[in-house]
């Protein structure tokens, strides 16, 4: 299967999802979020500086459930 390219808007989505998990992280290190989520702290500072601008679901409930950031505060 062939994924189509990512849109700008796309993108920018990412880089949002990225800024709104970053913050939500507060005090805490990458480190520690990292660990709390099951990833690697390489993947969550690429979510987070907008470089996997689509990550999978589950890693971004892992990340929101680390952070204790509710998903419905990342919708829109």
């Amino acid at each position: 299967m062939v994924r189509p390219p990512l849109t700008p808007e796309d993108r920018e989505r990412g880089v949002r999802l990225g800024e709104a998990l970053r913050a939500a992280r507060a005090g805490r290190t990458t480190v520690e979020v990292a660990a709390a989520a099951g990833i690697s702290v390489e993947t969550l500072r690429k979510i987070e500086h907008g470089r996997i601008p689509t990550p999978a679901f589950f890693t971004v409930a892992a990340i929101a459930k680390a952070v204790d950031l509710p998903l419905d505060k990342l919708v829109g």
